[in-house]
């Protein structure tokens, strides 16, 4: 069976959509599932498309950016159809028909992905040759601490009468950190655990 995937990433793109199915059954789609969502944002339809497809079903959409937010998202995707013994036809990759089905497309598949791959490499190697660069002339400093970029929230949390525990929760910072930085913030007077005010009232 073959199962379409159309999407618009706003509301006001319901001609784009409109064609995007047409195409879709034109290309022999039984069943479309189509949503108006943005693509960094939880797509519901992908869910449920992805879900109702069986073994020996393809998923077929009209562009790789209506299924897929990137070329390592996309790879994602089919990897995991192919796991599951469905395939891919994509109508229009680079102008071309992809259909995974056939070796010819997943050989196209492949060298995509080690070109992302590659791509991604080259982009770490030029990250570290910067910050190497940034260190030898003393301007790098790296990033700055979680629970320091959040110092005044936490102080001002703790003012309010917050524990640091539920502070910590709340932040998703170890609570360790908070007590830290408290300590650090307000001396031994906060009643802190493990601090001399804490143990001389206990």
């Amino acid at each position: 069976m073959l199962v379409g995937y159309a999407r618009t990433s706003t509301a006001d793109q319901k001609a784009g959509l409109a064609a995007q199915e047409r195409d879709l059954s034109a290309a022999g789609a039984e069943k479309v599932f189509a949503e108006q969502v943005s693509s960094v944002a939880q797509r519901g339809g992908l869910k449920a498309c992805l879900e109702f497809m069986r073994e020996g079903d393809a998923l077929v959409v009209t562009k790789p950016d209506r299924l897929a937010r990137s070329t390592a998202d996309l790879l994602a995707i089919e990897a995991d159809l192919s796991r599951r013994g469905i395939g891919l036809l994509v109508l229009s990759m680079g102008g071309e028909r992809l259909d995974t089905r056939n070796p010819t497309s997943k050989l196209m598949l492949t060298i995509l992905g080690g070109v992302a791959t590659w791509e991604r490499e080259i982009m770490l190697e030029r990250q570290r040759e910067g910050i190497a660069k940034a260190k030898a002339e003393g301007k790098y400093k790296g990033r700055k601490p979680t629970v320091a970029v959040q110092a005044e929230q936490i102080r001002a949390m703790r003012a309010a009468g917050e524990k640091p525990a539920h502070i910590a929760r709340r932040l998703g910072v170890a609570r360790s950190s908070v007590y830290r930085m408290l300590e650090g913030a307000l001396g031994t007077s906060d009643g802190l655990p493990g601090t001399v005010a804490a143990r001389s009232t206990g």
